[in-house]
């Protein structure tokens, strides 16, 4: 066997390497240069400098989608962890009964967006199931994709009730990764199941939490399918976040300047947004090892 070179680790690396390169950083470099230009994809493109930027902050519309984006994906991220962890939890037992009900809940994640979007604008149709059932028991029925107040939290619902299989199975290999005999031994001193979550699972599921409320965050920037089957961004743009205000700008408007400056700060934004998190969950870990050592 011929000794390892200080090489072999970068050719490993190697594949991955290039399709990073050109799937996603040659299209960014592509971006950042239409984003430089004005371009209607039927005359040259004009340079304009960084107009498209100027324009961007200047009509609001890059606050605006920020704020709308921002909101979506604080419950979407919040809920679907807080859920996910939460059915993890009470499912991770043996038997067949709760094996369904893993695979049950697993299943929304597996089903397309299009075919999610198309179920839930049934059951919030003003004449549709969960209007049917607030009358039922006396309430007024609501318009929940025409009403600006709360279309934007439709989605999100339909959001987290699609992703929430996705938290759960994460949090589930990471409950398995932990070691009964820290449970036993816990049992012993005397810790109740919540004091038991608290001082034994939460720390060591950290790292499951920050990968889940990651990837999460990443999926719920990426929205598009759902807003653009339920609402198309509406009413009164209401629910345009920045995915499909990308789409409107280069489909519907032929801006392609205007859509590629989006995408430049849509990517320096997921990335800053990544890296605070990742942070946070970082920095609180040792503070919990130093209360645990406290105690």
């Amino acid at each position: 066997m011929n000794p390892r070179h200080a090489w072999h680790p970068y050719a490993l690396l190697l594949p991955t390497a290039i399709f990073l390169g050109v799937f996603f950083l040659l299209p960014l470099a592509i971006a950042a240069k239409d984003s430089l230009y004005a371009w209607d994809l039927l005359t040259p493109p004009v340079w304009v400098g960084l107009d498209n930027y100027r324009a961007l902050f200047r009509s609001g519309e890059l606050v605006g989608t920020l704020a709308r984006t921002l909101g979506y994906s604080a419950v979407v991220v919040l809920l679907s962890g807080a859920l996910g962890l939460l059915l993890a939890v009470t499912l991770d037992r043996p038997g067949k009964v709760f094996a369904f009900v893993r695979g049950a809940v697993f299943s929304a994640y597996v089903v397309s967006w299009v075919a999610v979007a198309l179920l839930w604008m049934l059951i919030l149709d003003p004449d549709g199931i969960l209007s049917a059932a607030l009358r039922a028991i006396g309430l007024p029925g609501r318009a929940w994709l025409a009403d600006p107040a709360t279309a934007l939290w439709a989605l999100a619902g339909v959001s987290v009730w699609k992703i929430t299989g996705y938290a759960m199975v994460i949090f589930l290999a990471g409950l398995q990764d932990i070691p009964r005999s820290l449970y036993e031994a816990a049992a012993l001193d005397g810790a109740g199941p919540l004091r038991r979550f608290r001082h034994v699972t939460w720390p060591l599921l950290r790292p499951t939490v920050a990968f889940v409320t990651t990837t999460s965050l990443i999926l719920s920037f990426q929205a598009f399918d759902v807003v653009r089957v339920m609402t198309q961004g509406g009413p009164v743009r209401s629910t345009t976040i920045f995915v499909y205000a990308i789409y409107e700008h280069i489909f519907m408007n032929l801006r392609v300047g205007r859509a590629s400056a989006l995408c430049i700060v849509f990517f320096f934004l997921l990335l800053a947004l990544t890296a605070i998190q990742l942070r946070v969950m970082r920095g609180a870990a040792p503070r919990e090892h130093a209360r645990s050592r406290a105690r």
